[in-house]
């Protein structure tokens, strides 16, 4: 089971998706996702697995939650540096959302 401390260790972050491709090298369907999380941390790379949803025209402007302290990983070419977060649904992957907009860099607390 996880304690507390185990969720203060995370670091999650409002970002705003600035560009989103086709993952074409993927091996399950996926976008490359490029996120702005503010001047503290600038703009980093996200593969997602979230295409049943979610058009690249609909991604571009949207403000999503990330986890951005974990290790980068590589994903066939490509190098995810922060993990976009999102519910598993009927449909597919909901993105994690802010209802307002709020400034890029704003941790969840």
């Amino acid at each position: 089971m996880a304690v507390f401390d185990d969720f203060l260790k995370l670091d999650i972050r409002v970002g705003t998706i600035v560009e989103a491709k086709v993952f074409e090298k993927a091996k399950k369907p996926a976008y490359k996702l490029r996120v702005d999380f503010g001047p503290e941390l600038g703009v980093k790379n996200s593969s997602a697995q979230i295409t049943e949803l979610y058009t690249s025209e609909d991604l571009v402007g949207k403000q999503v939650l990330a986890v951005v302290n974990f290790p980068p990983r590589q994903i066939a070419d490509f190098m995810s540096e922060v993990l976009v977060l999102g519910t598993y649904s009927e449909g597919g992957v909901v993105l994690i959302t802010t209802d307002k907009d709020v400034k890029n860099g704003d941790k969840l607390g």
